[in-house]
């Protein structure tokens, strides 16, 4: 138990920086996964062949070799220079991107094409109208899968203490390391993690319900 006691302040360092690189990552990968959603929404044959090449590639290739191509691969480019947290929240973030691309665009083609339909009977932009009808109903019926990739990728992001990132997973080995009490400091993380995805499925339970109740 002081063992725990003792580590907790240098886990809650690298929680904070694997919290950070989550925050980031989801943000900017689902922006990415609505982009590449809309592009492959699109009538224009090239700019779906790109998008969709995009996805298989994410989707067919394992989360630590995207991470060492991004951080090794595409470093080892004389022009280019990137940190380790930056590579670690790009390699997050393309990967989600990917994976949320294909739940946005499903959860677009699930609604009724009468709806989109009508609003342009009424005069709305396509723009307009997938932006305030399609989407917004879309959402919802997206929010659990969006929420089961959200924690997909919160664990994915254990893998980056492999480039060096001061995360919970690299603080907790140089624990283990330091104390020779590897069972109690991996248990700790263990149960950080969990707590933490714990608290994420709440609040996708509580967003749920105040959207059915609208």
């Amino acid at each position: 138990m002081d063992t725990i006691i003792a580590s907790l302040p240098y886990l809650v360092q690298g929680l904070k920086v694997t919290l950070y690189i989550f925050f980031f990552s989801i943000i900017i990968g689902f922006l990415i996964g609505l982009v590449v959603a809309l592009i492959r929404l699109t009538p224009f044959k090239i700019l779906n062949w790109i998008a969709k090449a995009f996805v298989d590639i994410i989707r067919g290739t394992p989360f630590i070799v995207q991470l060492f191509f991004i951080y090794f691969g595409v470093n080892s480019l004389e022009f280019i220079s990137l940190d380790r947290t930056v590579a670690g929240i790009l390699t997050v973030s393309l990967n989600a991107g990917a994976y949320f691309s294909e739940i946005i665009r499903t959860g677009i083609q699930s609604i009724d094409k009468g709806q989109a339909e009508a609003s342009r009977s009424l005069g709305l932009s396509q723009a307009y109208t997938m932006r305030a009808v399609i989407l917004p109903q879309a959402f919802r019926r997206m929010l659990p899968t969006i929420t089961n990739q959200s924690i997909i990728s919160f664990k994915d992001t254990s893998l980056l203490s492999i480039i060096g990132i001061a995360d919970i997973v690299q603080k907790g080995k140089v624990q283990a390391s330091a104390t020779f009490q590897p069972f109690e400091i991996w248990l700790t993380v263990g149960v950080i993690y969990f707590v933490i995805i714990y608290l994420m499925s709440l609040l996708s339970s509580f967003v749920e319900r105040r959207f059915e109740l609208r």
